[in-house]
């Protein structure tokens, strides 16, 4: 079973290639010697280093207390997730998984092998408690594909216990710095094991050209959306914070993108990807509406006086959320999984690849992309005037529901084309955000309200009081009152920032 540890750590070099004395630096009172351990260690990766590339690493250490699989993810400068995994023969499936955005069903292949011999020291405070653990790496490498090249060096490496304080590693640094150590050129062995084995200097990365026209806006912003679905789909994995709602929203700008800038890219070509897009939202809108919508009920339930507060709701409502919940991350796991969610990535990898690029790409992007979001908003101003013409009721909760949608996709518009548009873009953007807000608010409420009905429908045939339920429900409908009395200020000031 894999486990997840932060590792924040800081690499140095040293032409003396010695550790200087630590003690009294950042609260350590003594330097414990934990004498030698050899670790022996295999890089994974594509033939053509995809995950190289995206500063993932994978390996297979035996050797040390740590010993098996381990799957890095960069979290910031310095901090990284380990995912561990015990030891086996080939890569196990709960790392594989992780990875599989990336490599698709291209093989992952042994690349380099690094045998280091480490020299462990514990920096411990005056009770005797672990401040960090600094270790001094005797490093041979050796390419496994191709010229069977090596290269050794010698390596500082400083790790913080875990829990400890990052202000420890800035003093110890200092220490290190005044002793002639320096900040080590690679982030990682590997990243310098492949450049001293590959025969020739790594160049920088250059990053794509900038944008000139509106084709080349159009690409960049599809190609954003792109990556933040691969970068996204192993913390869907892990069960991340927000990150189902991250790849839903990136989905949806994808999605926009081919649908709103149709004088640049061909929708003859792009609708197939689109729909497939728009399979993949629904997938996780699933889960992630019900994320709201459980927590939305569980807050009103709180609000409410216990006096108004009758029967077991609050279980009633914790059982309707964990059956809703129960298999709804294996199901998603199931989609990240499957072929057709797989072949979406590699049709979006082949249209910015080969782009379908019609006559209004080569142009200057002011008035393409303009005109485009100004068709955007025709759309969503016809639809929002119908249905404030509504009187309250199913058919106004559907049309304001329509708006929204119309008013994300102007909003995405937007988004793309500030780039190139400035100040009367990001103007818009804003209006769309706050105009989407409050019909999100309002659609939830309409899901509530929905939902609060059926519960209701359960707790009455179970012979438990429903008193609770029509006040909740009482509750949302003053609320969805209040946010359609809000809504033409609303959508005044969204026309204003239009103008503007």
């Amino acid at each position: 079973m894999a486990e997840t540890k932060r590792e924040i750590e800081r690499k140095y070099e040293s032409d003396d290639s010695g550790l200087p004395d630590l003690t009294g630096i950042g609260g350590v009172a003594a330097v414990l010697d934990r004498g030698l351990v050899d670790l022996d260690a295999t890089y994974y990766d594509t033939a053509d280093e995809r995950l190289t590339a995206a500063s993932l690493t994978l390996r297979r250490r035996t050797g040390g207390a740590d010993a098996g699989w381990h799957l890095k993810f960069p979290v910031a400068p310095g901090v990284r997730d380990e995912i561990r995994a015990p030891l086996s023969d080939t890569v196990p499936e709960e790392i594989a998984a992780l990875v599989r955005s990336r490599v698709r069903n291209t093989p992952l292949i042994p690349l380099v092998r690094l045998r280091s011999t480490r020299d462990v020291r514990h920096l411990v405070d005056a009770e005797g408690t672990l401040l960090a653990e600094a270790s001094l790496d005797t490093v041979t490498a050796e390419r496994l594909t191709g010229k069977r090249r090596t290269a050794q060096w010698t390596e500082i490496e400083v790790e913080l216990a875990d829990g400890g304080d990052p202000a420890v590693l800035d003093q110890l640094e200092k220490r290190l710095r005044k002793a002639g150590v320096r900040p080590a050129a690679s982030p990682s062995k590997l990243a310098r094991a492949l450049e001293l084995t590959a025969g020739r200097r790594r160049g920088g990365k250059t990053g794509p050209p900038r944008p000139a026209t509106a084709g080349d806006h159009v690409l960049a912003h599809l190609r954003a959306q792109r990556d933040a679905l691969v970068e996204l789909d192993p913390a869907v994995r892990r069960g991340l914070p927000d990150a189902v709602h991250r790849m839903r929203v990136a989905t949806r700008r994808a999605r926009s993108t081919l649908r709103t800038f149709g004088t640049v890219l061909d929708r003859t070509a792009t609708d197939p990807v689109g729909a497939e897009l728009k399979w993949l939202a629904g997938e996780l809108g699933g889960y992630r509406d019900q994320e709201v919508l459980a927590d939305r009920l569980t807050r009103a339930l709180d609000a409410l006086p216990p006096a108004l507060v009758t029967g077991p709701v609050a279980e009633r409502l914790t059982a309707w959320a964990a059956g809703r919940r129960r298999g709804a991350h294996g199901h998603l796991t199931g989609v990240l999984d499957s072929r057709r969610h797989l072949a979406l990535l590699d049709s979006l990898d082949a249209l910015l690849a080969d782009p379908p690029l019609r006559g209004a790409a080569g142009k200057k992007p002011g008035k393409v992309l303009a005109k485009a979001v100004r068709k955007s908003e025709r759309k969503l101003a016809a639809v929002m005037e119908q249905a404030l013409e509504l009187p309250p009721g199913d058919d106004r909760d559907a049309a304001l529901h329509e708006a929204r949608k119309k008013a994300k996709r102007t909003r995405y518009a937007a988004e793309a084309a500030a780039p190139a548009l400035g100040t009367s873009a990001r103007a818009l953007t804003r209006a769309m955000k706050s105009l989407t807000t409050l019909l999100g608010d309002h659609q939830d409420g309409v899901m509530a309200r929905r939902t609060l009905l059926e519960l209701a429908a359960v707790a009455h045939a179970a012979g438990e009081s429903t008193f609770t339920h029509g006040v909740l429900y009482g509750r949302e409908e003053a609320r969805a009152a209040a946010l359609e009395a809000e809504l033409p200020g609303r959508w005044k000031e969204t026309g204003n920032a239009a103008a503007g």
